[in-house]
């Protein structure tokens, strides 16, 4: 059994700064070079070490032993800034069986029905406001989708409109400034520089916020069908302890609610722009979406139907994951593909990474929604990690695939996007992985979408 010292260490790194510059520079290209050099490859981060996960076995064997490979690392502490300790996707392996199960209910099937309603009207409210040839921002427009299908299945409509403006703003500030974030050190990350301070008061007037509207909740003590009164009213069945504190609930609604707007909204914007370069496969998805809505509105008993615009939806997810990269810190010496990890040691894993292997997927670098089909040969088990595995998996992988898939159909019934002649699209590198300065023009489908009705919902 070889020690830590003895894992491969990743080329080209820089006296003192080591692997910083290629990983702020282009770390996509930097992530997809490592496989080539071991199943674990060593970098370094200025005097500190790390250890990626460069094959899916070791990555699953990671993800399912959450009580050695832990939450913590660069990203973990930066996340927490801001969605504390105490949530759902923050907390320690010793708190987090507890909330899970007292979560979960907030997600049961039978709360979809309702869910899918709030969402569908949020997503008709959006993209009814186009008008024909108007240029769109996006990632604008998908963030200001996902922002109001979360503040409605969160809150329940106890986030004025009003205030969701200066809301989105805070959370912008924050996603904007993460990454790099993630490699300062201490105490660069607390001078009273601009982007720090941005940064900070960000942070406060999220927690600020949403903490009063927990506290409404908990003062009106009435279930408004959300997923914030089924976070108050949890217990445990099984224990006897009582259910989430108010940290604990603040926190993990601070999650839900950063998480459910930034990914979905990423993997949405992906999404356009990948139709829009493949004019076939949107055709295809246009025929479908006539088919199954047959101009209505997208509904919960849809979904089943909406088969090519879930593939679609998955293969975004996997050629441009939101969430691309990830840190846990080791808890106990432990043994993973041939080497030993001390206690302390911190360990990075990338869906990105694993998502482009070409051993895993054919042609991984093309968008292929077919590749996702049931009749055709799949790939193999644990390649596709959008949201992650094991008992950490992310609790709201059908909330988000619902959303995604009833957006991405409601739009394309309606409209269809187009590139402004001239720009690049490039990713824009975060916590969330998001295209960069996407501008696309509106075009109705039909002349009578041109008028913005509504669709109507089916008797």
């Amino acid at each position: 059994m070889t020690s830590l010292r003895s894992i491969p260490v990743a080329p080209k790194a820089l006296p003192l700064v080591g692997h910083l510059i290629p990983l702020l520079r282009n770390p996509l290209e930097f992530l997809n070079s490592l496989p080539a050099h071991g199943e674990l490859v060593r970098i370094q981060l200025g005097p500190f070490t790390m250890v990626v996960i460069c094959d899916p076995e070791l990555t699953r064997q990671a993800l399912i032993d959450d009580r050695v490979f832990d939450k913590g690392g660069p990203i973990f502490d930066r996340v927490r800034e801001v969605v504390g300790n105490d949530g759902l996707a923050s907390c320690p392996y010793s708190a987090h069986r507890r909330l899970r199960r007292l979560a979960q209910p907030a997600f049961h099937p039978t709360r979809f029905p309702d869910y899918t309603k709030a969402m569908s009207t949020c997503i008709e409210e959006v993209a009814g406001s186009w008008r024909a040839g108007q240029i769109l921002d996006v990632p604008t427009e998908m963030m200001t989708i996902t922002s109001k299908v979360t503040a409605s299945t969160l809150f329940s409509g106890a986030l004025p409109s009003g205030e969701l403006g200066p809301v989105l703003n805070d959370v912008k500030t924050f996603f904007d400034g993460f990454y790099q974030r993630m490699f300062m050190i201490s105490p660069l990350d607390r001078l009273p520089t601009s982007g720090n301070r941005s940064h900070v008061r960000a942070c406060t007037r999220l927690r600020d916020a949403f903490d009063q509207i927990i506290a409404q909740h908990r003062t009106e003590g009435v279930d408004h069908g959300d997923l914030l009164s089924a976070l108050i009213v949890a217990h445990d069945p099984d224990d006897d302890s009582p259910g989430m504190t108010d940290a604990e609930i603040s926190d993990t609604i601070v999650t839900f609610f950063l998480a459910g707007t930034e990914t979905t909204a990423a993997a949405l914007a992906w999404a356009l722009d990948l139709l829009a370069r493949h004019p076939q496969i949107e055709q295809r998805l246009h025929a479908e979406v006539d088919t199954v809505l047959d101009g209505a509105r997208a509904t919960h008993t849809d979904l089943p139907r909406l088969e090519l615009t879930q593939r679609i939806i998955t293969e975004t997810l996997r050629l441009r994951p939101p969430g691309w990269i990830f840190t846990r810190t080791v808890t106990a010496d432990t043994r993973l593909g041939g080497y030993l990890l001390p206690a302390g040691s911190s360990v990075v894993y990338s869906p990105y990474l694993i998502h482009h292997r070409p051993d895993l997927y054919d042609n991984p670098e093309s968008f292929d929604p077919d590749r996702w089909d049931p009749q055709r040969p799949q790939p193999p088990r644990h390649a596709l990690l959008p949201f992650a595995v094991g008992a950490r998996k992310c609790i709201g992988d059908t909330f988000g695939m619902t959303e995604a898939t009833l957006a991405l159909a409601t739009i394309t019934a309606r409209w269809r996007l187009e590139h402004v002649p001239g720009q690049q699209v490039r990713p824009a590198l975060g916590l969330a992985l998001r295209p960069r300065r996407l501008q696309m023009q509106a075009t109705p489908r039909t002349d009578a979408q041109v008028s913005h009705q509504l669709p109507t919902a089916r008797p």
